[in-house]
């Protein structure tokens, strides 16, 4: 499997991409900037060359025709993974996401399958300004029949975007757009990472930490600085954020008595608000101290590098809130 391996995030997803493209020629890539310039992040770099200009499409600058597009064509067999820009502008498409991607299984009573992959990308770091750097899965996880994924990793990047293509059902792929320089092992063969399923990224026994994407790389550095003071944190990457891995949440809570979730969307309505609703539902008595919540600042985000960086957690605020649950 050449497990030693390593490869950047970018790398990875272009290398899933790659190998879904060569196993089955229903697959097909479609969005702005894709192919002759390789994508505003290079993951589809060298796809053209290999594949084609039926295969990896240049599109039109309008989210709801590619969006519209792709669920056409997934409807009748084949298996796009559409691209929009940037996850700010899934506004544009937001009839053809939830209204069509969504619902399309379920008002044909199965009849009718989509599987859609919209790949896109999301949150801050550069500096890109207000409407290129917002968070917005918590949109997603309100959506019944979508579901929504957030690596952190290059190993979970392919293995989810591989899961993702494979999967009958839409998928909204986002990738923060910060990390896709970060390194990590990556097999070179063919393997998956479940859709749903978390992933304990380190095991703990005083608080337990709950995180997704970029955050879970700043709950990992949290967890060392904490280890310094002799403070054990569990930190759980979730990896999928709708359906999310309630199993493992509450399994954890009930070992540590302490729960922090960090997330970089706005705090108010985001991710964090629902798994903390579930944790006070489903562990309350195991709560040796509220739930506290890491999250974006509730503000638009700024142009300025310094206000950018303030709107959201860094490593100093998770520290801090978990010292707070051992108070």
């Amino acid at each position: 499997m050449g497990s030693s391996r390593e490869l950047t995030i970018q790398d990875a997803l272009n290398e899933a991409l790659r190998m879904e493209m060569r196993r089955d020629e229903r697959v097909f890539c479609m969005g702005e900037d894709i192919a002759i310039y390789g994508g505003a992040y290079g993951v589809t770099k060298g796809l053209l060359q290999e594949f084609g200009e039926e295969r990896v499409r240049d599109t039109a600058i309008s989210e709801a025709a590619i969006i519209g597009a792709g669920i056409g064509a997934a409807m009748t067999g084949m298996r796009p993974v559409v691209e929009l820009m940037y996850v700010d502008f899934a506004g544009i498409a937001m009839d053809q996401i939830y209204n069509q991607a969504a619902k399309i299984r379920y008002m044909f009573g199965g009849k009718a399958k989509v599987p859609l992959v919209i790949r896109t990308q999301g949150g801050t770091g550069k500096q890109i300004a207000a409407q290129h750097s917002n968070s917005l899965e918590a949109w997603f996880l309100h959506t019944p029949g979508l579901k929504t994924v957030m690596p952190s990793t290059p190993y979970d990047a392919k293995g989810l975007l591989i899961s993702a293509i494979r999967d009958d059902n839409p998928v909204m792929f986002i990738e923060h757009k910060a990390i896709y320089n970060e390194k990590g092992p990556c097999p070179e063969g063919d393997y998956t990472v479940p859709i749903g399923k978390a992933a304990i990224r380190r095991p703990g026994k005083d608080a337990t930490i709950v995180s997704y994407s970029r955050m879970a790389l700043r709950s990992m550095a949290a967890a060392d600085t904490l280890a310094g003071e002799g403070i054990s944190c569990e930190v759980i990457d979730l990896r999928t954020v709708s359906p999310w891995d309630t199993h493992v949440v509450i399994e954890s809570v009930a070992r540590t008595h302490r729960a922090v979730i960090v997330e970089e969307g706005t705090r108010t309505g985001g991710v964090g608000a629902e798994i903390s609703a579930r944790i006070m539902e489903l562990a309350f008595d195991e709560l040796d101290a509220p739930v506290e919540r890491v999250a974006g600042v509730d503000t638009v985000i700024p142009a300025s590098a310094t206000l950018e960086a303030a709107a959201i957690p860094n490593v100093e605020s998770i520290v801090a809130a978990v010292r707070r649950t051992l108070l």
